[in-house]
């Protein structure tokens, strides 16, 4: 049990009814609606998603989504965001061979930021329907070395970026010694969506910490921090006319390095369709990623599909994790709050497409569960 609550935020986990319909009952009714994507630019699976709640496991037993990914050993290795009947927010992992169907999930939580007493709050759960914990995680490993980090959403006064990191070969072994937390960001405000790159830069660690009203990045020699260093960051609300991505939102997986630069996701509202999260495209200059070499003017996902739409938050589809294998490009993303799901698309075939400013075609290939 959680504790360090006051009686009120007890009293609302408790009164709290999130209603888990199976994926596989869903009514077809809402991918009926009127929706702006083309219907020829995305092909979905009835079988999304890879990753659903388990009632068995108090813990995922609500919400299982927003997943971080890393290629090792030629395997695909996810933690993703988990939140239970406590209403704590917990990574949980899982893994695949072929980077679509899951074959190992632990019955387990791997991490938990554990925040002082007093660190519950009510705007933790308008951020994915938790009231405390980890969020959203972003996995990386920079420069092929011995260690992967993490940074996340920490509720831990207010909502702020976390880092932590772990030996790979602990990670591999399932032996979950991982580092303790770093806070990146000051106590009191709200940041989210921050990443690092998988290259140092420069000679430099560089960590994305903003994409409007500009791309921030900042610039360290190791990814220690001390006491009271924070990273002074800034984000708002200004709106991009005419556009899709009118309200950018933050970063999604880390960046990919391509031929043309740096290859970052990014979630975005258009402010003629409100309340739906969409997910689009642009390349990063690869010695200088503040700078936009171009960016795709349409979204490469959006929530049309049934299970995009039923859940904790209907309409947001939410990338945090992508990895290159085989030559495929595997976009990792969480459904209405939910669900885990996956996209592909060749990833020269894609990288090409946002250098012409072409929408690419990114496929849903049938999974199998298991």
């Amino acid at each position: 049990m959680v504790t360090g609550k006051s009686a009120k935020v007890k009293s609302v986990i408790k009164k709290r009814v999130v209603k888990k319909t199976p994926v596989k009952k869903l009514s077809s009714k809402i991918a009926h609606k009127k929706i702006s994507v083309k219907p020829d630019s995305l092909k979905k699976s009835k079988q999304n998603p890879i990753i659903a709640p388990k009632k068995e496991n108090s813990w995922e037993a609500w919400q299982t989504f927003n997943p971080g990914a890393v290629l090792l050993d030629d395997q695909v290795h996810f933690l993703y965001r988990a939140i239970g009947s406590d209403g704590i927010s917990r990574f949980g992992y899982a893994a695949s061979d072929n980077g679509f169907s899951v074959k190992d999930r632990l019955s387990y939580p791997v991490y938990e930021h554990r925040a002082p007493a007093g660190g519950y709050t009510y705007f933790s759960f308008a951020s994915g329907g938790s009231f405390g914990g980890s969020e959203d995680p972003r996995v990386v490993r920079v420069n092929g070395e011995d260690a992967l980090y993490m940074t996340y959403t920490a509720c831990d006064a207010g909502l702020r970026v976390g880092l932590t990191s772990i030996k790979v070969n602990d990670f591999l072994k399932k032996k979950w010694k991982w580092a303790s937390p770093q806070l990146l960001s000051p106590p009191g405000e709200t940041h989210k969506n921050w990443v690092i790159f998988p290259e140092k830069i420069n000679g430099k660690y560089a960590i994305l910490h903003s994409i409007s009203p500009e791309v921030l990045i900042a610039y360290f020699d190791e990814l220690k921090f001390k006491p009271g260093q924070y990273i002074q960051s800034s984000h708002n609300g200004i709106y991009r006319k005419n556009s899709w991505d009118s309200w950018m939102r933050g970063a999604g997986p880390p960046p990919i390095k391509t031929k043309y630069g740096w290859l970052l996701f990014y979630h975005a509202i258009d402010k003629r369709d409100p309340g739906k999260y969409k997910v689009g495209a642009m390349l990063l200059d690869l010695n200088d990623p503040t700078k936009v070499i171009c960016r795709l003017k349409e979204p490469v996902l959006e929530p049309y599909e049934t299970y995009e739409n039923s859940g904790f938050k209907s309409g947001v589809i939410y990338a945090s994790g992508a990895v290159v294998k085989d030559g495929m490009l595997f976009l990792y993303y969480g459904a209405a709050d939910s669900y885990v799901c996956v996209a592909y698309a060749d990833f020269d075939e894609f990288v090409e497409s946002i250098k012409k400013e072409v929408k690419p075609k990114l496929r849903r290939q049938i999974l199998r569960k298991e």
